[in-house]
């Protein structure tokens, strides 16, 4: 029964990853006002993408976290901080993926009259994502920092998948301390896919792990 567990998580975590790797290039930029209400569709196709993907890697994520408990349970504790992330991300593609393009729509007929009013209204709702995408960006780093850890030292999977998390964490450091930019499309594509090779990459070896 355990192998079967394993093996069920392990394809949601490969599912979930290939998911979000959709999701990311199916993300269209932004724009004015009438651009997104040009690809208001398509926003809220791959946003609803995002939100479907979300409980199927925390799915994915319980499988992981119970192949790696230690003595410290600390796995325990990146699964809740995963849970955080996702929530996160959860309410940023609802803002800004499925609210905001209903919105916008409802004045697509006489948007020049309502241009002044939609702006700051569009606005506030771009600066609502960007803490939410902090919490999911900084709530997947310590997640995986952790779980990382307890690779290297437990010895459970291959090392490599543990340097690995740490490499993407140290990057994500160096990028922060630096200036970089994760809440613009191409950071947040960037840090998207470093933890989804991650993401894979541990889900193909959960899916080992029940042989």
């Amino acid at each position: 029964m355990e192998n079967h567990f394993y093996k069920s998580t392990s394809i949601s975590l490969i599912l979930g990853a290939l998911l979000i790797i959709i999701t990311m290039v199916m993300h269209p930029s932004g724009g004015s006002i009438e651009h997104l209400i040009k690809i208001s569709k398509t926003i809220t196709i791959a946003h609803s993408l995002a939100i479907f993907s979300l409980p199927i890697i925390l799915f994915g994520f319980y499988g992981l976290t119970i192949n790696l408990l230690d003595k410290w349970k600390l796995s325990v504790l990146a699964f809740i901080i995963i849970s955080f992330g996702l929530i996160g991300a959860m309410f940023a593609a609802i803002f800004n993926g499925l609210t905001l393009p209903y919105f916008l729509n409802q004045y697509s007929e006489r948007l020049e009259e309502n241009i002044e009013v939609l702006k700051p209204i569009t606005n506030f709702s771009f600066a609502i994502n960007k803490p939410l995408d902090y919490i999911f960006i900084v709530a997947f780093c310590l997640a995986i920092m952790i779980y990382s850890i307890i690779i290297l030292l437990e010895n459970k999977f291959p090392k490599w998948i543990g340097y690995l998390g740490v490499f993407i964490i140290l990057f994500s450091i160096i990028g922060g301390l630096t200036g970089f930019i994760f809440t613009s499309l191409i950071g947040f594509r960037i840090f998207t896919f470093s933890i989804t090779t991650w993401i894979l990459s541990s889900g193909v070896l959960l899916y080992k792990s029940d042989k």
